[in-house]
């Protein structure tokens, strides 16, 4: 005998994992690993912390090997 998810034995014990689920693939899309978006992503956030370094060393005058020193 046999039921939608389970199977029923002929002692009529429920076997509720006698059915394997059904293999399929997870696509996660353009948006993980060595993608053209990761890497423009990557690109961008690099220029603002080059363009923030260079900030902070022409508002405080020092580096920012200088200001953590003063900290």
């Amino acid at each position: 005998m046999r039921t939608n998810t389970a199977i029923i034995d002929d002692q009529g014990k429920l076997n509720n994992f006698a059915i394997e689920p059904k293999v399929y693939i997870d696509e996660q899309g353009d948006r993980t690993g060595f993608t053209p978006y990761a890497e423009m992503l990557n690109g961008r956030l690099a220029m603002i912390g080059f363009v923030s370094l260079i900030a902070l060393e022409v508002f405080t005058g020092h580096g920012i090997i200088g200001v953590l020193g003063s900290l």
